[in-house]
Parts: structure tokens; sequence; C-alpha cells
């Protein structure tokens, strides 16, 4: 028997088939081959059409099930992994009232922001574990302040992988990780969230249902199956929010696990059994995707807007057509530790949630045109962008995240052995790579979902380790220092940002 995992992101879909036995890949595609297209109305805005997303679902589904070979029928169960905080609003019928309001639209930042104040910060951060913010509660408020004729008619609101889940099924559903990240829910109380709820003047039963994330969640319908050339009656058993789902295919399920990326931003995602919570809410905590009442697993996520995306922008301005990744890492290889004095803020993609919503932009400091090559500006750039991890994981200390292994995919930076050794020398945890991405992750939930797998430990029993980095204690000091000079540059920019 297979699994089928499907990953929703904004710029693409994924899908994967695994063996259900071997717990391994048979095949992996994703639609669109270029970018799905975000709809930005206004400055600030990010939509996207929900029937876009089902259209590359179909597309990718049934190329995936070529590829594998795989008949319908031998589909035991399904997965899905989904893009956060997005808002989809349906009616009655079940159709789409308005585009989806999408993770990266920042047009609800002033409404959150409000409601944090009105509300009062510390009720807010001991029962929601973050401020109202940009999340989905504060979109829909959006859309009841400035869209009250769409607001009449919403029948459930979604995220968008709940919707993807009803698309399938015809259930109208969530999870209460998923109601976590659209700050809907009360860690404290186990519930709705009902005084941010009244403080919106949102109606408690806009919310869906809640499912177990490990559960059936619905069945695919007649329709659904022919649309996506599966069988009718094939569960839906897993979902989770992006980032949750990263962590859990990489097996990053108890305390003191971390999980990380680093492609176009950088994410630290950590687990804590504690209900504590950053005072200045710079780091972010949901429920993780084994996170119930009576066996507490929450998320801390650190978001770095401005990682890779560095990366890529020194690639496109500073080399040659003909450098590669690879090339850029083989130069920054001969630089010694600390670029020779250079040091990179690598904040240029956005405001920064670690450093309290500032936008600081990029800087780079101590420039010296004698001595400074694009070697060191390569070099300094990795290095920047691993200080500024160091920097957000001192910050989750606070929340009980102490790292002691970080677990990655082997992708994006962390192809690059500067990279890994910086991180590695500078936190003195060990970093392991595996061979697995989310929509892998999301397969590896449907089966647990469906009974398939008894325990994580059965599901995980095959997951791939590539390589292991254990940290240069002898140049812990060299790290170290650079990274001093880096901080003191990031307080200095605070300072002028106040």
């Amino acid at each position: 028997m297979f699994l089928l995992g499907l990953d929703i992101g904004s710029s693409s879909i994924k899908a994967s088939i695994l063996s259900a036995d071997r717990g391994t890949t048979v095949a992996s595609v994703f639609y669109p081959k270029k970018e799905m297209e975000i709809i930005a109305r206004s400055a600030g805005w990010a939509e996207q059409d929900p029937e876009v997303w089902w259209s590359n679902i179909k597309l990718a589904v049934r190329d995936v099930l070529s590829s594998a070979d795989v008949k319908p029928e031998e589909v035991l169960a399904i997965g899905i992994s989904y893009q956060m905080h997005g808002l989809v609003v349906v009616d009655k019928d079940k159709n789409v009232l308005r585009p989806s309001i999408i993770w990266c639209d920042s047009r609800a930042v002033s409404i959150g922001d409000k409601a944090f104040r009105n509300i009062g910060e510390k009720l807010c951060l001991k029962n929601l574990l973050n401020s109202p913010g940009n999340f989905t509660a504060s979109k829909l408020k959006w859309v009841k302040e400035n869209e009250p004729e769409i607001y009449g008619k919403i029948f459930k609101i979604m995220l968008p992988g709940d919707w993807v889940a009803m698309r399938m099924t015809g259930e109208i559903n969530s999870t209460i990780s998923g109601l976590s990240e659209g700050i809907f829910w009360d860690f404290e109380k186990h519930k709705s969230a009902d005084f941010l709820l009244d403080y919106y003047q949102i109606e408690p039963d806009l919310l869906p249902e809640i499912v177990p994330t490990f559960s059936e969640q619905g069945k695919l319908t007649l329709s659904a199956a022919k649309e996506l050339g599966l069988k009718e009656g094939t569960p839906v058993t897993y979902r989770a929010g992006d980032q949750p789902n990263n962590a859990f295919s990489l097996n990053v399920l108890d305390p003191g696990e971390i999980a990380a990326t680093a492609g176009t931003s950088g994410v630290v995602y950590g687990v804590s059994d504690e209900i504590r919570y950053d005072p200045e809410s710079r780091v972010n905590t949901f429920a993780h995707v084994n996170h119930d009442k009576n066996n507490i697993r929450l998320g801390v996520l650190l978001c770095i807007n401005g990682t890779g995306i560095l990366y890529s922008w020194l690639k496109h301005n500073i080399t040659d057509k003909e450098t590669d990744y690879e090339e850029m890492n083989k130069m920054a290889g001969v630089i010694p530790v600390g670029s020779n004095g250079l040091s990179i803020l690598p904040f240029g993609n956005g405001a920064e949630r670690m450093l309290n919503n500032r936008n600081p932009g990029c800087h780079i400091n101590n420039l010296n045109f004698n001595i400074h090559s694009n070697a060191h500006l390569i070099r300094a750039a990795q290095e920047g962008v691993v200080f500024a991890f160091h920097y957000g994981m001192e910050i989750m200390k606070t929340t009980g995240i102490k790292p002691s292994v970080i677990r990655a995919g082997n992708t994006n930076m962390f192809l690059s052995p500067i990279f890994r050794e910086t991180l590695a020398g500078l936190t003195g945890a060990v970093i392991e790579l595996y061979d697995t991405d989310g929509s892998q992750g999301a397969a590896k939930g449907a089966g647990i979902g469906s009974g398939y797998y008894k325990s994580f430990r059965d599901a995980f029993s095959n997951l791939k380790k590539i390589k292991v980095i254990e940290p240069d204690n002898k140049a812990h000091e060299m790290y170290a220092e650079a990274y001093q000079t880096w901080q003191l540059n990031i307080i200095r920019v605070i300072k002028q940002n106040q």
C-alpha cells in the first residue's frame, strides 16, 4: 500500500507517494513549474485564489500517481501540509467568497496591534501565547470591517489546509494546531479564544469543528476522486501547517528537539512542554502536531525573513553568471572565521519579528577596500545569517527551548559547509541532516492518522540521516568573537530604529 502527501505552498504544490511498508519515497512532483501567482491589489496585500491551489493539486496528484506507477485503490490515506496563517471564507454552499488572504499579507497588522494593547498584553500572551498580530483572526476582523457584505455571507472560516481537505471530502473541520496558528485558541482554557472573538465581534460558530491532527478527517467524495484520479472513500488522515509539519517530517516531537530551515527565509522551530512565552512576542508559539491538554507539546517558531534571499542577492549581483552556489561556498571556504572583520546584518527582506517588527534593512559593516573581496562578502553573508539564527535562538531560550540537536533537510543553505560548521560551532548543538521534505512528512502523518503506523517510531524507522556535524569546540571562541562584533552592530542599528 501507499501513502500520498501534499504540501500546499504559496509558490507551488508538491506531492509525494511513499511506500507504506518501506517508508521510502517512490515519487515526488511539484506544480506549477513556475511560481503560482500572488495577487497584490494594494501595497502589503497578498492573496491567492484557492481554486488555483486545487487546479495544481489535481495536476500534481495525477502526475505523481503516474510517476510512481501506483493505482488509485493502492493509496491508503492522504496527508496535507499547508501554508500557515491564511484565511479562506465560504458560504453555506461551500463556495469561496473572496480570494484567500495568505500568510505574507500585512493588512491586518494595525488591527492585531490595537487588540494587543486594548485587550491587554499580559492576557494575550498568557492565553494565546502570542500577540493577535497579523494572524488569521485579525485578517478576519479586517474582512468584517472592510467587506461587511462578504462577512455577512460567511458560513465558516478556514485555514488553507482546511479548505483543501473540504474540497476533497466535503467536510469542514480544523485542528487545535491549526486554530492556534490562526490565534483562535486559548491555551489556558483549552478552548477557542472567546475573549478575542468577543473583542473582534466575531461569531464563535464561524469556526470549524475540531478534529485530531492524526485521525480520519473525511473521505474523498466521488467528484473529488474523479478530479484527482483517486478512489472514492480514500481518507484524509493528517493535516498540519507547514512549519509544524516540517518539524514533524524531521521527527521533531519532544522537548529539546529543534528543526530548522534556511531557504529564502529561515525558521527555527523548537518543541517545549512548558506553557511559556516571550514577553516581547518576538517568537511565536503554537500547538505542535502532537499537543493536547494532557501532553503539552508546543512549537516555538522563530522566523528570520532575510536568510537565503541575501545569498541569492549576492549570487545575482556580485558573481559571474557561471558561478553557482557550490562555487560560492568554495570561495567562502578560503576566508577565515570572522571574514577579517567584515560583518553583515542580513535583514533586507522586510520587518523582522525578532527585532520587534523593525525593518532595519541589510547592513554591511567594516568593509575595507584594501582587504575584502567577493569571497569575504560571501563568507560574511553566511556568518551573518548564522548569527541571526543564534540571536533568535537566544530569545527562544526564554520560552524553555535549549537546543542540543538541530535537525534539518539537506537543502538550501544547509548544503554549505561554512553555514553548517558555523551554526554548530557557535551554538554548541549537533546538526543532523535528513533526506525528507514537507510532502513526505505529510504522507507519514497520513500513515499514523490511518492507523497503519502504530507509533511515531514506526513511522520514522526508515528516516534517512545523511550527515552529522559535530560542533568544533576549539573554534568556538573564534565564532563567539565574530558573533560579538555582529551583535554590537545589531544593537546599534536597533537603537537607531527606535
